[in-house]
């Protein structure tokens, strides 16, 4: 009767469901008799998960007394080139405790985390909390970290709408990473569990928590959020109308007012609990976590490819570009260069090619796009190009290697030791005449080349006045150039920046030795239309 009558209401609903059938799964090697769940990508070839298995020694000896396994802990692992995840290794020491933490997600930069963790006070005491008759039960929230210089996790806080009262956990960044998703049970909400956004500020501070509405949250449970690259907000549910049991998938627009939550149907969803959905940027492949029946173990991890995209609309028409990194004078491939997809001007995917050079990037038909190869040590070179419905699109970008350019981050800087500036002075040293000298012989070598010679102070002074120190020492090092060098006025300008552009941790309030904020006393010569180093 049970089955007769879910067939039914199946046949009845099938609008509201996606497309059955619609993805292709496979249960991971990876899996262990534990729970292994909650995938995310700390970037291509790298993926963060949580689970309770102990590959390790390590501090965690207790078991949790609502499951009776041991703490869950973050690892990561290869992705290999049928999705599965090899090589397991502790995320982090430092992030890692004695008690839970799972569900991170990982800025595109690579720099910022954030996960979720048991509550605590200066991480060693744990909060106990009072709710009803299960006083004593450990909080989960949201915490963050950053990447430290050597490598390792560090300043990890907590985010400031966390709270003893309440949860919060389960971090999802949108696209623009300016925004920040979460699921909660603080006050206020519509179920159980709510999903959340919250304003991530230019200046690193943080909004308040929205609720998302009763479009997505209902009177039950909604969990894991997912924010793809066209908005599109997946999630976990046990409350929505249209279930096949437990926690299932569902995705809705957020771009359309009108759209109510679609069930992302058999097989990604399952009489049991089917939650934690991820794609990789740019594809439609990625994992999902299920305690389905046939798997290895409580929570299993899935890799799941996409057949059709569910909302046709907003994705629309499809092409594959492919190209190679080389070496432009011997055209030897170029391993480990990093390649940058945009669109309008905006980042839309960059990745790490691997020894055979090769990058792939899925894009939309009749669109312009812009393709950026990067190496340290090597100029960079672009290649601008429009999709159509014909055929895919091949490149090859051919960096030159050259000692006279370093790429950092998006700039292109004339390769020089830095050139400091004594504390309040704008006169130019002994030391830096010699390295202006250099700056003389590049633009004399590249006769096209238009630079910015870019000044910064330390953080000591005023902010105004430092800007006005900075450009003092802008104009000093560009008319040193123009006039010693005889380089014409309009190949380059004077800017100066201030204390805004620290390369360490010297801002104000800090208590720096003087080499310290020496560092920052410094400037830089940009290159302005960094495509002339190719002609």
């Amino acid at each position: 009767m049970k089955k007769i009558t879910l067939i039914t209401l199946l046949f009845c609903w099938s609008l509201t469901y996606s497309q059955d059938d619609n993805y292709e799964i496979k249960n991971l090697d990876v899996n262990t008799e534990f729970s292994d769940f909650g995938v995310t990508y700390l970037n291509d070839t790298t993926a963060v998960y949580a689970s309770t298995k102990q590959l390790f020694r390590t501090i965690k000896k207790k078991k949790w007394f609502k499951n009776k396994q041991p703490y869950l802990e973050l690892y990561k692992g290869t992705i290999t080139s049928d999705a599965q995840i090899v090589d397991s290794q502790l995320f982090s020491n430092i992030i890692n405790t004695r008690y839970h933490e799972s569900n991170a997600v990982i800025t595109q930069d690579g720099k910022t985390v954030y996960f979720s963790r048991d509550n605590s006070i200066d991480g060693k005491k744990r909060v106990k909390a009072k709710r009803g008759k299960d006083e004593g039960w450990q909080l989960i929230q949201l915490y963050k970290a950053t990447i430290s210089e050597n490598g390792d996790w560090s300043d990890i806080t907590p985010m400031p709408f966390n709270s003893d009262d309440y949860q919060t956990g389960h971090p999802s960044l949108n696209k623009n990473e300016d925004k920040l998703y979460f699921t909660s049970d603080m006050p206020g909400g519509y179920g159980m569990t709510d999903i959340y956004e919250v304003a991530i500020n230019e200046d690193g501070t943080y909004g308040d928590p929205v609720n998302l509405g009763s479009k997505v949250n209902s009177p039950k449970k909604e969990m894991f959020p997912f924010i793809s690259e066209d908005n599109i907000l997946y999630f976990s549910s046990d409350g929505q109308r249209f279930s096949y049991g437990d926690l299932d998938l569902y995705a809705i627009n957020l771009e359309d007012k009108s759209a109510t939550p679609i069930n992302l149907g058999i097989p990604l969803n399952s009489a049991k609990d089917d939650f934690a959905i991820t794609f990789k940027s740019g594809n439609s492949v990625g994992y999902f976590s299920s305690n389905r029946e046939g798997g290895k173990g409580d929570d299993d991890i899935y890799s799941f490819k996409q057949l059709e995209p569910i909302f046709k609309d907003s994705k629309g028409c499809t092409q594959i570009v492919n190209g190679v990194v080389r070496d432009k004078n011997s055209g030897a491939l170029l391993p480990k260069s990093i390649v940058t997809l945009y669109q309008k001007g905006e980042k839309i995917e960059r990745i790490k090619v691997g020894n055979d050079a090769k990058f792939s990037f899925d894009v939309d038909c009749d669109a312009d796009y812009k393709v950026v190869g990067e190496k340290t040590d090597f100029s960079p070179d672009e290649k601008a190009f429009n999709t159509n419905n014909d055929k895919d699109v091949n490149i090859v970008l051919n960096l030159n290697d050259t000692e006279d350019f370093v790429t950092v981050g998006d700039k292109v800087l004339i390769k020089i030791n830095p050139i400091y500036f004594d504390y309040d002075k704008s006169n130019i040293r002994p030391d830096a005449e010699e390295e202006l000298r250099k700056v003389i012989n590049v633009m004399k070598k590249y006769p096209k080349l238009i630079v910015e010679g870019g000044s910064h102070t330390d953080s000591r002074g005023p902010d105004a006045y430092n800007i006005k120190l900075s450009a003092r020492r802008a104009e000093s090092t560009v008319n040193y150039i123009i006039k010693v060098g005889g380089i014409e006025w309009s190949r380059i300008s004077a800017k100066g920046y201030g204390e805004i552009q620290p390369v360490n941790d010297c801002t104000n309030g800090s208590d720096c030795t003087e080499a310290e904020y020496q560092l920052n006393r410094r400037t830089e010569f940009v290159i302005k239309n960094p495509e002339v180093i190719q002609e």
